[in-house]
């Protein structure tokens, strides 16, 4: 089973980053309001990042580290400097 990392850009502007072993799935689930509380009514959902990752633990750990990085550092990661 592999495992990623995403980035979510909200309607709002905000980003949102979680892991999921099924992408197709996850978006859905966001899309329809199913997904996380977080991006719940804050549509639309564009994926602007995804990383593979090993399995499920090295996924956990590699979110952590990023949900610690700055928004300016999580924009760096995504390609887009510090621009927004």
């Amino acid at each position: 089973m592999a495992w990623q990392l995403y980035i979510l850009r909200c309607g709002d502007g905000t980003l949102y980053t979680g892991i999921t072993d099924d992408m197709d799935r996850r978006l859905k689930a966001h899309r329809s309001g199913k997904g996380a509380k977080y991006t719940r009514g804050r549509g639309p959902l564009e994926l602007v990042y995804r990383e593979d990752c090993t399995d499920k633990s090295a996924a956990l750990r590699r979110e952590i580290a990023v949900k610690r990085l700055t928004r300016q550092e999580k924009l760096a990661l995504i390609g887009e400097g510090a621009t927004l």
